[in-house]
């Protein structure tokens, strides 16, 4: 049975201070829970100091970025290397906010996938696709190129180490959203994509996200289906009522 994983992306929000207040409250109030697998990524500025907290607690830390080198002349790069000394378990990868606002493509995607899991981080690779392409019947062909993309040159091993959020970009701060059927077409086509590639037994261990503004509303019916093993949650993840209660959400329904 797969784990289920919710993981809060801060994205550029949060102080040291913020942060640090917000991790301790999600850190008291999901002391008990067991079955789901728990991730928070601050920005850079507040990833030790979070991770100083997080130390001996059920909540893992990520990176919202990673670079492909160790080191180098990289002028506003974080290297894999740096992000596991502090103790990051975890790095997004190719969020759509990097490929919109950075110029990130799926050749640049690949080479971060690769750096991390040679350094020990287990990248959670977002992939999805825009209104356009969906309302022009292209959704799954994108699906397809990113995934692909993604995945070129990951063997047995690696695919192993990977985390898939899927992340219809046309579902992100807009006020749409996926329906439960609608997010679960997407994973289970995601699903059967890593079993041609892959094998079955593989398929069936890879954990698939749903990154589409899941909130404490509609992460229970979102969660309740087969093929979606949890969350990579934004602005939920902010406030601690909401956070908690799609962690919980999660946590019910692995029972």
């Amino acid at each position: 049975m797969r784990t289920p994983l919710i993981a809060g992306n801060w994205k550029m929000n949060n102080t040291v201070a913020e942060a640090l207040e917000l991790v301790e409250c999600v850190k008291t109030r999901v002391l008990g829970v067991k079955r789901t697998e728990i991730a928070v990524a601050p920005p850079f500025t507040a990833l030790y100091a979070v991770g100083s907290i997080l130390k001996n607690s059920n909540i893992r830390l990520s990176s919202q970025n990673v670079f492909w080198e160790d080191k180098g002349a990289f002028t506003g790069e974080i290297s894999p290397l740096m992000l596991t000394e502090i103790g990051c378990a975890y790095a997004i990868v190719g969020h759509s906010e990097r490929r919109q606002y950075f110029g990130e493509t799926d050749e640049s995607v690949n080479k971060r996938i690769k750096a991390a899991i040679a350094c020990g981080l287990m990248p959670i690779v977002c992939i999805g696709e825009t209104l356009a392409e969906r309302e022009s019947g292209k959704a799954m062909e994108v699906i397809n190129t990113r995934l692909m993309g993604a995945l070129r040159g990951i063997d047995q091993d690696g695919i192993k180490n990977i985390v898939i959020a899927y992340e219809p970009v046309w579902a992100i701060g807009t006020g749409r959203n996926a329906t439960p059927q609608q997010a679960e077409e997407v994973h289970r086509h995601i699903r059967v994509l890593i079993g041609d590639l892959y094998g079955p037994a593989v398929s069936e261990q890879t954990r698939i996200l749903y990154g589409g503004s899941m909130n404490q509303e509609n992460a229970p019916d979102l969660l309740s289906q087969p093929d979606i093993d949890g969350g990579l949650i934004g602005g939920a993840s902010l406030k601690v009522g909401s956070f908690t209660a799609i962690i919980m959400a999660a946590e019910n329904a692995s029972l």
